[in-house]
């Protein structure tokens, strides 16, 4: 069997299967997978290399398995082995079309059938008449001859018709006698058993003598007896030479062609015009032009004389190699328009052309099947019971839609008027008065006969109004301020309409412009321009009338005490409160320096409780680190490297990370070869690197670019990459003897300490797998502390830290909350042993966002692997009773503060207690309800002007407690205490001798370093442990503490970042000589390690004398550990691309590059190949494809 298969993913979410036959002709594309968000799918499919009947496919930001083929929605044999899938077969023991792995081999028998064998292998029951006294019933096709049974019993009479049993290897046959009483056995069923299967048939002779046709009287079971031209009971009695059962025996008709009436077949015309003797049918548009793939039943053609044809059909074609649709119309409604009802199909664009009286066929234009629509979101969710709000509901191919339907549990389906175009439908909302204030409906799109749901849109009470005032600033302008209470409600501007009425029948509009939320009210603000006489309009005002929807108001005016009120009333004032003033002076004078002692006891109160609660804290609080995590998630040594040779540059990291393993070694072409022999001539490189660092314009970023681009071109000759460095090395010692050698690789300012870096990195990959499991302790336990507190969500800051500058010290009271989280089950997750049920301890202060960043991670650590979804893709629904509730940082619950900042929802807003039950859902994709945070939002840092309100709630009514940063020092050194046992596991991992050896590239530098400094006369041992210090600690292991994300797959946020400065710090300080003197105003980042500082001191001395005392590695041993780092990394990057960059800078500086060749002895030669490689540099650039 020769088939070629061809996988092809399409641009909407498609993976198509074509088989290819022998001569290269192909079948009808097949649907094997379809990503309902329609997604493209990446060009890269992957077949699996060890279950080949899986393929991978990429789409979005996933990766599915999918099977090949989908056998099993074939039924039968003959329908297997039709549809020409080389994956498929048909399985004799399960009965049922299988991938041939699927199919279990029994006794050495052929048991599966493939396409190669065709339909006639198919088992078949057939009936021959063998004589006038018996009739033979067995099985034909491809089983192969083997010990059977075989039954032929009557359906109405449960009695067997005959019994038989095979001779070894053959088939069983059952012989039934000619009898009266077996005439009547009208329906019969025939079973064939193999030992361990079976094969049955159910045969139906009811109808047999109104079968006029042979193909189909034999087709259905019966006997076709050709003398007498006449369908028969299979048991009746005929010439067994007229009997017939095998339809391959059947008269077959000359096959008639259709032919027009001018002669020759039905050909397509290819304009829309049609003649047909004297008449003309014109073919003008159809409509609609997109549809459903469950087809559509109303499409409308146009055009003209429709009526004077007596038949009429459309021919739909999609993929030439697919059979086309003949559809007959469906009704003419007039002479121009007439209807058709197109059959379901695939997703994909066909052309149409319809047919008049056998014709030509006149192309009326493409018509596109596309999938179903797919609803997104609905806005608003909430709206009022009067209803006539505008609502939007967003999605894809809406085009496609019949019709759009609020369903009510009480009012059933209403039918709404709605405007879609692809992305969105829009209708007003139906006005469900009568129902009960509190209820939601349905919001379903009906496509043919489908309805489809869209989600829920809520109902709530009719917004109340308490009252207008009405603002005049300018003459000829008009500010009304409308007040109703708080309410979920999205109101938006051609929602409302706003009428103030004055005067006596004076009525003005009011142009809406911003609604603003606090606490108790919300203001709806509106302005009226270009009037005249605004105070007195504004005098005269008497109600608003505003109109949302449906819903019409009238608001009368807040009361206000009238002139007469205040004359009267004032003197009165006046009176009594000068006499009061006298009385209560006294009385408050007293009072005052009473209540200042109180709120002096108060405060001192309250700071007392604060540090006593922070003294109690670090003395008793624990941290259960998790000492199980995981797999510890190391990046591959491609992205290590890339990610420390290109810390700040993203941009080259895609152009090294190609596919390597199909490139061609020889492949590379001649410039390129030779530029990398060229840089291979150690004394040529070392004359470019010093000619580069001399010119002023090359600046430090190119000199670390260079140093990187170098790296990875030599990555496979590190030996060689090892005297570069030395010698460059060498070189910088020189410039720096004369001046203060201490300062020698401290900065980044050569290319040879970008080039140690690198070297560092690349040969000291291996060791930090070692190192790597501490490490990534260090980092979770660190991320486990600072959640453990508040954090606010816009700056980041946490009240648990180890960087004063990160500190939030305006902490609100918290506490915990125990939440049962229920995980819906989703495709991307299905394994049996996940738990989706979870207990997750949140805070009250979190944001919603945090809280499912908790909860996601709890998921991952209770099942060991993620839920399948990202973060951004998944909703959290708050249980209450039979109503669910979605949680969102922003709804229209948030409180507004009066600058217009919005303060982020959290647990507490919600009112979430402990033991309440949260559903985690699948949002719907491409849109997304997460707040993208700006200076508009806060969380638990207020702004200025609300800092002494209340903006909590009821549980902190009253002002702010006093708060002072210093108070709260106490937490930093919590968190010390948190992770300081991991902390100094990680350390002593960096600074110990496992089996009292080094790595060798730590020793090899080391000892050269030491060797340099002997060389030089250099007495002073502070000078090599500073060139140490500076080589490793500085220029490697601080690098890696701060950038967890140089090692390890996770994302390293800001506060994460300062934490691991105090860290590094630290660190650093470990390797310094110079004792800290530190002060009661040192910085808390010194303080916090100040008596840790040290020990670490003692332990890095230790360190580098164990080191110094190591025997030295001999040149061999070096070189056999370079040569096997050098084979690992092979056919890691590509290096064409490295040598590229590398002669881009030499082509820049080339003429100064030139010259100091010209002025070296030795260097004639690389001159001349200097020369030639810019030749064919030159050459190659004329030969590019413009």
């Amino acid at each position: 069997m020769n088939r070629t298969v061809l996988f092809l993913g399409t641009g909407d979410g498609q993976l198509l299967k074509v088989v290819l036959g022998e001569n290269l002709t192909s079948n009808c594309p097949e649907v094997i997978y379809e990503i309902k968000e329609e997604t493209p799918v990446f060009y890269k499919l992957v077949p699996d290399p060890v279950k080949n009947i899986y393929i991978y496919l990429t789409a979005g930001k996933e990766v599915r398995r999918v099977r090949v083929a989908n056998c099993s929605k074939h039924k039968s044999c003959l329908e297997c082995l039709a549809a020409t899938d080389p994956h498929c077969g048909w399985c004799h023991s399960l009965q049922r079309c299988t991938f041939q792995g699927d199919c279990v081999q029994l006794e050495n028998i052929e048991n599966w059938l493939d396409i190669s064998s065709g339909v006639k292998k198919c088992p078949q029951i057939q009936i021959i008449r063998s004589s006038r006294d018996k009739t033979t019933v067995t099985l034909w096709g491809g089983v192969p001859p083997r010990y059977s049974q075989c039954t032929v019993r009557n359906v109405d009479t449960h009695r067997d018709l005959c019994r038989g049993r095979s001779p070894p290897n053959q088939t069983c046959a059952c012989n039934i006698p000619t009898r009266a009483s077996h005439r009547d056995a009208l329906v019969v069923n025939v079973t064939f058993s193999f030992g361990s299967w079976n094969f049955s048939d159910r045969l139906n002779f009811t109808d047999c003598s109104s079968l006029r046709e042979c193909p189909v009287c034999v087709g259905t079971g019966c006997a076709w007896c050709r003398r007498e031209q006449k369908c028969i009971h299979p048991f009746t009695a005929c010439d067994p030479a007229d009997y017939q059962r095998n339809q391959e025996q059947c008269p077959v008709a000359a096959e008639k062609s259709p032919k027009t009436p001018g002669g020759g077949r039905s050909q397509e015309n290819k304009g829309n015009r049609t003649s047909q003797g004297a008449q003309v049918f014109y073919i003008k548009s159809i409509e609609p032009q997109k549809i459903s793939t469950l087809g559509k039943n109303n499409v409308i053609v146009t055009g003209a004389n429709f009526t004077l044809a007596s038949d009429i059909t459309m021919i739909l074609k999609g993929t030439s190699t697919c059979e086309k649709d003949v559809i007959r119309v469906s009704h003419v409604l007039n002479d121009t328009h007439m209807k058709f009802s197109l059959p379901s199909s695939r997703k994909e664009m066909k052309t149409v052309c319809v047919q008049f009286d056998s014709g030509n066929c006149s192309a009326v234009g493409p018509v596109s099947y596309i999938a179903l629509p797919h609803c997104a979101l609905i806005v608003p969710a909430s709206t009022w019971i009067s209803g006539g709000q505008n609502i939007t509901v967003m999605g894809r191919n809406f085009d496609v839609i019949d019709n759009l339907i609020i369903s009510h549990e009480l009012k059933g389906n209403i039918n709404v008027s709605e405007y879609c175009v692809a992305t969105y439908c829009r209708f007003l909302a139906p006005n469900l008065k009568s129902s009960k204030a509190r209820t939601n409906v349905t919001v379903k799109l009906r496509v043919q006969d489908t309805f489809l749901d869209c989600g829920t849109l809520q109902y709530l009470e009719d917004p109340r109004f308490t009252g207008y005032r009405v603002e005049s600033e300018v003459d000829t302008e008009l500010e009304v301020k409308i007040q109703k209470e708080n309410d979920n409600f999205n109101i938006s501007k051609k929602d409302i309409e706003i009428t103030l009425f004055h005067g006596e029948n004076g009525q003005l509009n009011c142009s809406f412009e911003n609604i603003t939320r606090n606490q108790d009210l919300t203001t709806i603000f509106c302005k009226i321009k270009g009037i005249k006489m605004a105070s007195t309009i504004a005098n005269s005002s008497k109600k608003v009338r505003v109109r949302l929807g449906n819903l019409e108001l009238f608001v009368e005016q807040e009361s206000a005490p009238s002139t007469w009120y205040f004359l009267i009333v004032l003197p009165v004032l006046l009176v009594v409160v000068i006499f009061a003033a006298v009385g209560v002076t006294r009385h408050k004078s007293r009072e005052l320096s009473r209540k200042q002692s109180q709120q002096l006891e108060l405060l001192e109160s309250e700071l007392r409780k604060e540090i006593r609660d922070g003294f109690a804290e670090l003395q008793m609080d624990k941290l259960d680190v998790v000492d199980s995590f995981g797999t510890v998630p190391f990046l591959d040594y491609k992205h290590f490297a890339l990610r420390t040779f290109f810390p700040e540059s993203g941009g080259f990291t895609h152009i090294f990370t190609e596919d390597m393993h199909n490139r061609d070694a020889n492949d590379k072409n001649e410039s390129l070869t030779a530029l990398d022999a060229l840089i291979c001539n150690k004394s040529f490189l070392v004359t470019v690197i010093h000619t580069l660092e001399k010119q002023k314009n090359f600046s430090v970023k190119d000199r670390c670019l260079f140093a990187s681009f170098l790296t990875i071109a030599l990555q496979t000759k590190l030996g060689y990459l090892t005297s570069i460095l030395e010698v460059l090395t060498r070189d910088l010692m020189e410039q720096s003897s004369n001046l203060q050698p201490k300062l020698m690789l401290r900065r980044t300012e050569s290319v040879v300490e970008k080039l140690l870096t690198n070297w560092m990195s690349v040969c000291l990959s291996g060791f930090l797998r070692t190192v790597g499991e501490p490490f990534y302790l260090l980092v979770t336990t660190l991320n486990q502390k600072i959640n453990k507190g508040p954090v606010d969500v816009i700056t980041c800051k946490a009240l648990y830290t180890l960087n004063e500058d990160w500190l939030l010290w305006q902490v609100p009271e918290f506490s915990a909350v125990a939440l049962n989280v229920v995980f819906e089950k989703i495709p991307e997750n299905e394994s049996a042993d996940v738990c989706r049920n979870i207990s997750v301890n949140v805070l009250d202060c979190d944001t919603i966002g945090q809280a499912k960043e908790k909860i996601f991670q709890a998921f991952l650590s209770k099942n060991g692997s993620p839920y399948g979804l990202q973060l951004h893709e998944i909703g959290l629904e708050l249980q209450v009773g039979t109503r669910q509730k979605e949680l969102l940082d922003i709804d229209g619950s948030s409180v507004i503060l009066e600058d217009g900042i919005t303060k982020l929802n959290t647990v507490g807003h919600y009112e979430i207690s402990n033991g309440s039950t949260i559903k985690v859902f699948k949002k719907i994709a491409n849109f997304t309800s997460d707040v993208e945070y700006s200076d508009d939002h806060c969380h638990l840092i207020l702004p200025d002007s609300e800092a002494f309100q209340d903006v909590q709630g009821k549980r902190h009514r009253g002002k702010h407690k006093f708060k002072v940063k210093e108070m709260y020092l106490t937490k930093l050194l919590s968190t010390k205490v948190a992770i300081h046992s991991v902390l100094e596991k990680l350390f002593r991992s960096i600074w110990s001798l496992p089996n009292s050896r080094a790595p060798f590239a730590i020793k090899y530098f080391f000892d050269f370093l030491d060797a340099q400094a002997e060389n030089k006369k250099i007495t002073d041992p502070d000078v090599v442990h500073i060139w140490k210090t500076n080589s490793l600690p500085l220029r490697f292991w601080v690098n890696i503490l701060k950038n967890p994300q140089f090692v390890f797959d996770i994302k390293k946020t800001p506060h994460i970042d300062g934490c691991l400065s105090v860290i590094a710090q630290a660190f650093m300080d470990a390797f310094s000589l110079t004792e800290q003197q530190l002060g009661k105003e040192a910085p808390t980042n010194k303080l916090l390690y100040a008596k840790d500082i040290p020990t670490y001191k003692e332990e890095v001395k230790s360190y580098y004398k164990a080191i110094r005392d190591l025997p030295p590695l001999s040149s061999s041993e070096m070189e056999e550990f370079l040569t096997q780092e050098s084979k690992k990394h092979e056919n890691e990057f590509n290096e064409e691309v490295a040598l590229t960059e590398i002669y881009k800078y030499i082509v820049k500086y080339f003429d100064e590059i030139l010259n100091k060749l010209e002025r070296e002895r030795g260097l004639e030669e690389a001159q001349k190949q200097l020369l030639h490689v810019r030749v064919l540099f030159d050459e190659k650039k004329k030969c590019k494809w413009m």
